[in-house]
């Protein structure tokens, strides 16, 4: 059996309600010779005769019957389903409120924002700029975002994210630094040099990590000053007063012109994440995972938690 045309459907349950396909094709604005021919292959299409022709009309045969009985439920499902696909995306319009901290959104921040709006019509995307990763949990805690760009780890309890761009590791130095002219180092190269630790972060687990610590072969990392802002930090690092560990991307958006910015050989990636909340709304939240991916080209499906 082939499958069904529900135009073809459509047109033989009109036949058999009226019995003639001459006033068949009158409902349906067709012609009568386009009404049989989507009965003719409606039959085709089931490998039964539905109907024979009379002089005064049509007659159904057995299976004609059946079909004429339990057919216009058929049909009436598949509007049903089309209101109910049509309800579900019209049910996306509506304010997606994204908190985003510059450092770690601007660079792709207003891209996806334009093609979710573009995407998805009458939805309005709001950006929301804040100064550090604690503030973003604050406006996800307290309902007021309803997804944030973070990397990870945060540590926060209660929050979902995906992965949507991984970034490799560098380390900042003043250029004055013994490893200034080095085209990329290891950890192990940076076991003596204290690391500034801005104070932004969200958790102890969110510092060991900007930290890697332990360092191969479980040494601690050893710990500088901390300073109350990522400008701060890199202010004390163009000193010579440490280092700091930080995304490479960062780079271009922090440009100070006494320090180096230099890949970290053997260091673990920083991942990029959409963090949201148990309130945000499900099918916004997948539209934004997959074009945040696209602007940034990153692909893997794992990462999701």
């Amino acid at each position: 059996m082939r499958d069904i045309d529900l135009r073809h459907l459509r047109s033989f349950l009109i036949v058999a309600r009226e019995r003639s396909i001459t006033r068949a094709g009158t409902v349906l604005h067709l012609t009568q010779q386009a009404v049989s021919t989507h009965v003719r292959q409606l039959e085709r299409s089931l490998g039964v005769v539905l109907l024979v022709r009379t002089s005064r009309g049509v007659l159904l045969t057995p299976a004609g019957e059946e079909l004429a009985a339990s057919g216009a439920t058929v049909l009436d499902d598949v509007a049903h389903l089309a209101e109910r696909v049509r309800a579900a995306a019209a049910a996306q319009a509506g304010t997606l409120r994204l908190a985003c901290c510059p450092a770690a959104a601007s660079m792709f921040a207003a891209d996806v924002a334009d093609a979710l709006e573009a995407a998805v019509p009458g939805l309005e995307v709001t950006l929301h700029g804040v100064p550090t990763p604690r503030h973003e949990l604050e406006l996800l805690g307290d309902g007021r975002a309803d997804a944030a760009f973070m990397w990870l780890p945060i540590g926060g309890a209660g929050l979902h994210h995906a992965v949507v761009r991984s970034d490799p590791r560098a380390v900042v130095v003043s250029t004055r630094h013994r490893l200034a002219d080095r085209p990329a180092v290891t950890l192990a190269d940076l076991a003596d040099d204290p690391v500034l630790r801005p104070d932004v972060l969200t958790s102890s687990e969110a510092e060991r990590f900007w930290l890697a610590d332990p360092r191969p072969g479980g040494s601690p990392a050893p710990r500088g000053p901390i300073v109350p802002s990522v400008e701060d930090c890199l202010l004390e690092v163009g000193r010579d007063r440490g280092i700091w560990l930080a995304p490479q991307p960062l780079r271009a958006l922090i440009p100070i012109g006494n320090l180096r910015w230099i890949p970290i050989a053997d260091a673990e990636r920083f991942d990029l994440a959409v963090v949201w909340n148990d309130g945000a709304p499900q099918s916004l939240i997948t539209r934004l995972i997959a074009e945040v991916r696209n602007v940034t080209g990153h692909d893997r499906r794992d990462h999701a938690a």
